[in-house]
Formats: C-alpha cells, structure tokens, sequence
C-alpha cells in the first residue's frame, strides 16, 4: 500500500511556508508570532516541520497583551507547546498597551515593538505572521471604508522588511483543518467576538453580508485585488520616487524646495505622491500627515491665486514662492 501523505490542509501550509523561506540561507533563524489562534498555531506547527528539512533554525515569539484574566497563563502554555513542536528558542514578550490611537491600534503598535526587539537581539533573519486570505480581505475592506486610496486597498504585504506572511494566499479554514488534522487546539480570543473592535464587525457582519448577496468567492476577490492594488501602488512610488529627485532644488538642511514647473507636469497620482514625500523629508510625521494636508499643498499647484502657507502636522508649513514650493518649519521666512 502506497504511504498516506498529510491532510491536504497541512500539506498547503507547509508549501506556503516552504515558499515563503525559499531565499533564507541555512542555518538562519526563522521565528513565528503564535498567539495561539488557529492561524498562527498552523502556521508554527508547519515551520516546526519545514524548517530542519531546509537546514533552517526555528523558534516562537508569544506577545501576552497583559489585556485579559489568565493571559500569562496562555502565553505560557503557548511557549510550552513551542518547546513540545521543537522550537527554540521560545519566548514569551510581555507588553504594557497604551492608550493611543484606539485599543486595536495601541495593541498592534505594542505587539510589533516587541517583536521587533526579540527579532534584533536573536539575530532573526524572519519572522512569519499567521494572517490568512481572510485577514487581507478584512484590511480592504477597512481601507476601503477609510478613503485610503490604493495604498491602502493594497491590503497586507506578503513580505515587509523581517516580516513575512505565508498564508495570505490561504483561506483561514484551511488553518483550522490543519490543526484538526494535527491535534492541535487552537485557542479563542474572546476579543474575536468583542463587536466593539471594527475588524470584528467586518469579520462577523460585512463580509458575511458580502457573501450571501453576492455570492461565495468575496475574501478571495478582494485579496486578489489587493495584489493587484500593491502591484500599481508600488510602479508609483517608485515614478514618484524617481520624480522628486528631478523636482527637489533642496532636500539638504531645514526645508525642502520643488520647482513648481516639474512638478506640475506630472500625473496627479505622481505629483501627490511627490509632494508627500517632500513634507516628510522636511520633516513632518508620516502617520500623522493625511490626504488633506496634500490635497492643500496640491492646491498651491494646480490653484495657485497668491494663498497663504498650507499648515503642516509637526509644526512644519509649505509656501509657494516665486515659483518654487518650500516645506519648511512654521514661520517660513
């Protein structure tokens, strides 16, 4: 009798991660966030079996929030479970979430220091992420409802400096017959149900919602079109890129300046990209800078009537002067 190979579930799983470390030399070390989810206890289970048969050194990273009862008790069961699927090292990283920005937001800034931190002293060369073709459909849908532009339609990137995302191309029920098929118990954040957090809403109402009106097939479309998103989004940045360096008199010192007659050439998706990458290489904070400061700033483009200075987050101003554009901090002499 032929050898019975694994559940279809684990083998698509452990193909992804394979993929995923397709590039990673020997003898590097890979880690996994697990929280102990469906997603990313597959996710671990999967690097525990590919990663020796690639020459590769594997290990866990559990975050404990410090946001529910008994949470260092689960991080610590997690870390245990790491050690029963040989991961080393194993490690539990306790944060303190502020306040800033919402909980989810706060949660996930807190989350990534920390594993930034566990990557930098272990020497990492990765650390893999458990979100699933789910996951992405659930960010459009949410960058869609915020306006972002195709930046944000792009979704999750399958790969964002040590952070890589195997399963993005997996539906998240291929993850938990994956841990049926293994024996593994995933665990159920009861924030998963909290409908006061926008992501459960999506995932519990809108896509749901989605799905019966329009048909089966929605998680999948919208993360097909955040690749297709990512994909134009990036050929811009980069014409963008390309092109501030031909429009910037200045980039040096306190101020930048752009020579308003380059940069009114360029197509509005450019020229708007142009003018962001110039306010924050004067100086000014990108997570606070919206698309209404550049809508203002583009206006000194395209409607110039003599107005004043466009206010700019980080105490910074632009100005058109003779012809020239200048980001610089507030007063602009």
């Amino acid at each position: 009798m032929a050898p019975v190979g694994p559940h279809p579930a684990v083998a698509d799983l452990r193909r992804a991660v394979r993929e995923a470390l397709a590039d990673v030399p020997e003898q590097a070390l890979v880690l996994t966030a697990c929280s102990g989810g469906a997603d990313s206890l597959a996710l671990a289970a999967a690097l525990a079996f590919v990663a020796p048969r690639m020459r590769l050194r594997a290990g866990l990273l559990t975050v404990d929030h410090q946001l529910q009862p008994g949470s260092a008790a689960r991080a610590a069961t997690v870390k245990d479970l790491a050690t029963e699927l040989g991961l080393a090292p194993a490690e539990v990283l306790t944060v303190t979430v502020g306040k800033e920005g919402g909980p989810e937001a706060a949660a996930r800034e807190a989350r990534y220091a920390a594993l930034d931190e566990a990557a930098e002293r272990l020497g990492a060369e990765a650390v893999l992420l458990g979100h699933t073709r789910d996951d992405q459909a659930e960010t459009v849908l949410l960058g869609l409802a915020r306006g972002s532009g195709p930046r944000s339609l792009s979704g999750m990137a399958a790969r964002a400096g040590l952070y890589r995302r195997p399963l993005l191309g997996l539906p998240r029920q291929t993850t938990v017959a994956a841990c049926e098929a293994l024996g593994l118990t995933p665990w159920d954040d009861p924030h998963n149900e909290e409908v006061r957090f926008t992501r459960v809403r999506v995932r519990r109402t809108v896509l749901p919602v989605l799905e019966k009106e329009l048909g089966p097939g929605v998680a999948e479309a919208l993360a097909r079109t955040a690749a297709m998103a990512r994909e134009d989004a990036d050929a811009l940045d980069e014409w963008a890129e390309s092109a501030f360096q031909n429009c910037a008199l200045s980039d040096i010192g306190e101020s930048v300046k752009l020579a308003v007659a380059e940069v009114e050439k360029l197509p509005v998706a450019v020229r708007r990209r142009v003018l962001r990458r110039a306010a924050i290489a004067a100086g000014c904070p990108s997570g606070a800078l919206s698309a209404t400061h550049v809508l203002a700033v583009d206006r000194l483009i395209t409607h110039w009537r003599g107005q004043k200075a466009v206010d700019l987050p980080g105490g910074l101003s632009a100005v058109r002067r003779y012809g020239t554009l200048i980001f610089a901090i507030s007063p602009i002499a």
